[in-house]
C-alpha cells in the first residue's frame, strides 16, 4: 500500500481518483490547492503527488518545483484537461514523472501510478500493456518476453544443442537473423564462424563460386584459389537469408551438397567434406512456393527440419514497450543525449500502429525520435510513422467551384470562424469514420499530429466509439 497525495481544485475529480486509487488498495489524502498540498508535504510522507495544473496559484506546475525541493525522491504525476506540449516539456525538465491529459482511460492512470510508485521503490518499470519480463542474456539481441517470444526461446534452447538444419520465417523486420544467431551462440559450434549468406545478393552466375569457391584460372580474373562461404563456415553455421529467392538451378546444386555433405570448387576436382549446419530465413510462404513450382520440395524438407516462425510485432504488442525502452537507451548513448523515456501519450500512439515494418521500422521510429527531441522525453509529436511520411508528400485535391460558393454564403451570413469549426468538425468525423474510429490512424489521414487530433475531438465534443 502506498501513500498517495492527490491536489485538484475540482472536488469531483479529486473524489473520483480517491475512490479508484482506494479500490487499488492506497492510502490517499486530498487537497484542493497548492498551499494545501504543501502544507501536507511538509508535514507528512507520501510516495506519490498526483496533481492538477490549471489551478489558481501555485498552479501544478510551481507545487512540482516546490515539492522536488520539500522531497526530491517523490514522483509527481501531472493531470490537466488543457494539453500543451509547452507544459509536457517543461514538467519533464522540472521533475515531473509522467503528464496525463483528462479525460483519461482508467487503465492508463493505474499503469501510470504504478510505475510512479515502482520508480520511487527502485524496481524495474513495468510495462504499461503488459506483465511481459525480458528473459536473461542467453538470448542478448532478442528483445521480448510475449507468450509469442517465450515458445521461440523454448524452441531456440531444445534446436540449439543439435545439428538440426532450421528454417525461420516471418516477415520482413521481425529478427528472422537475430534468431538464428542465438541458435548458433547456444550450440556446441558456437567457437566456430557463423556465416550470413544474402541469397538474393548473390547472381545465379556468381553463386556456386562466391559460396562453394573457385580455384586459379577457373574463369577470367580467378588469379588464385578461393575459398567460398560454406568452407568458412564449416564446423560452425551457415546463414542462408532470403532462402526463398534461389533460382531452380541453384536450389538443385544446394540441395545435393546437403545431401552429400561435400562440395568442389568451381573449376576444381577435389572434393571437400564440410561439416556445417544450415539456418536459412525467409519472408515467403514457402508451402505456398511449392504448389507453385518455384521451390523444391525436397530441398524444402532439408532445410525445415525444425520451422520457427517470428511473429510480426502487431501480434506482439506487449513487446512495444520493452523494444521502446530498449532502442531509446541505444540511441540516448548513440546521439549522447538524456531521454529517459517516452510519454504515455507517445506510448499509446505506438500502441495502435500496426508496423508494417515490424522491430525494424519501430527502431527506426525511435531513433528518429530521439534525435528530434529537445526534452528528456518523447512526446507524440516526435514520432513519425509510415503514413505520415508517405501522406506528407500529396496534394490536397481541389473543392468544387459549388462547394467553395455555398461556404462563401455561409461565411457571409454566420461569419468565418463558426464555418470554419463547423466544416473540421464535420471533416474530422468523417475521417474517423474512414479510420474505423481509430484516433491514430486518423490523424495519419489527416496529415496532423495524435495530440493535435485529440485536442480537436475534445474541443468540438465528437463522441468516439472503439475502435
Amino acid at each position: 500500500m502506498a501513500k498517495i497525495l492527490v491536489v485538484d481544485d475540482e472536488l469531483s475529480m479529486r473524489e473520483f481518483l480517491k475512490i479508484l486509487l482506494e479500490e487499488e488498495g492506497h492510502g490517499v489524502e486530498c487537497a484542493d490547492g497548492g498551499a494545501a498540498a504543501l502544507k501536507l508535504l511538509r508535514e507528512r510522507e507520501f510516495d506519490l503527488l498526483i496533481t492538477d495544473i490549471r489551478m489558481p496559484p501555485p498552479d501544478g506546475l510551481a507545487l512540482l518545483a516546490q515539492a522536488k525541493e520539500i522531497r526530491p525522491e517523490l514522483p509527481v504525476v501531472l493531470v490537466t484537461a488543457f494539453a500543451s506540449p509547452d507544459d509536457a516539456v517543461l514538467a519533464m525538465k522540472n521533475g515531473a514523472f509522467d503528464y496525463i491529459t483528462k479525460p483519461f482511460k482508467v487503465g492508463e492512470i493505474k499503469d501510470i501510478i504504478q510505475g510512479a510508485l515502482n520508480s520511487r521503490r527502485n524496481l524495474d518499470l513495468p510495462l504499461p500493456t503488459s506483465t511481459a519480463q525480458q528473459p536473461a542474456n542467453e538470448f542478448e539481441g532478442i528483445i521480448g518476453g510475449s507468450a509469442e517470444m517465450l515458445k521461440i526461446y523454448d524452441i531456440i534452447r531444445r534446436v540449439a544443442p543439435t545439428q538440426a538444419n532450421v528454417l525461420i520465417h516471418g516477415e520482413s523486420g521481425t529478427g528472422k537473423e537475430l534468431v538464428a544467431r542465438a541458435i548458433h551462440r547456444l550450440s556446441p559450434a558456437s567457437n566456430h564462424q557463423f556465416v550470413p549468406i544474402i541469397c538474393s545478393a548473390i547472381p545465379e552466375s556468381l553463386f556456386e563460386s562466391e559460396v562453394f569457391g573457385y580455384t586459379k584460372g577457373a574463369f577470367t580474373g580467378a588469379t588464385a584459389n578461393r575459398v567460398g562461404l560454406f568452407e568458412h563456415a564449416n564446423h560452425g553455421t551457415a546463414f542462408l537469408d532470403e532462402i526463398g529467392e534461389l533460382t531452380p538451378l541453384i536450389q538443385t546444386k544446394l540441395l545435393r551438397v546437403l545431401q552429400e555433405r561435400e562440395i568442389k570448387r568451381v573449376g576444381g576436382t577435389e572434393t571437400i567434406r564440410i561439416n556445417i549446419r544450415v539456418i536459412s530465413a525467409t519472408n515467403r510462404n514457402l508451402e505456398e512456393e511449392i504448389v507453385a513450382g518455384r521451390f523444391r520440395e525436397d530441398l524444402f524438407y532439408r532445410l525445415a527440419v525444425v520451422p520457427i516462425r517470428v511473429p510480426p510485432l502487431r501480434e506482439r504488442k506487449g513487446d512495444v514497450p520493452l523494444l521502446v525502452d530498449h532502442f531509446l537507451a541505444k540511441y540516448s548513448r548513440l546521439f549522447n543525449k538524456d531521454i529517459r523515456k517516452i510519454s504515455s501519450y507517445a506510448m499509446e500512439v505506438l500502441m495502435d500502429y500496426d508496423f508494417p515494418g515490424n522491430v525494424r521500422e519501430l527502431e527506426n521510429i525511435i531513433e528518429r525520435g530521439v534525435a528530434m527531441e529537445n526534452s528528456q522525453i518523447i512526446l507524440p509529436e516526435s514520432l513519425t510513422l509510415a503514413g505520415q511520411r508517405r501522406g506528407g508528400q500529396e496534394e490536397a485535391p481541389a473543392a468544387p467551384d459549388q462547394v467553395i460558393n455555398n461556404l462563401t454564403e455561409a461565411a457571409l451570413e454566420r461569419g468565418l470562424e463558426p464555418v470554419l469549426a463547423d466544416l473540421e468538425r464535420e471533416l474530422i468525423i468523417k475521417v474517423l469514420e474512414r479510420a474505423d474510429n481509430s484516433k491514430t490512424k486518423a490523424a495519419e489521414l489527416l496529415k496532423t499530429t495524435f495530440r493535435s487530433l485529440r485536442y480537436k475531438i475534445k474541443k468540438y465534443r465528437i463522441t468516439t466509439p472503439p475502435p
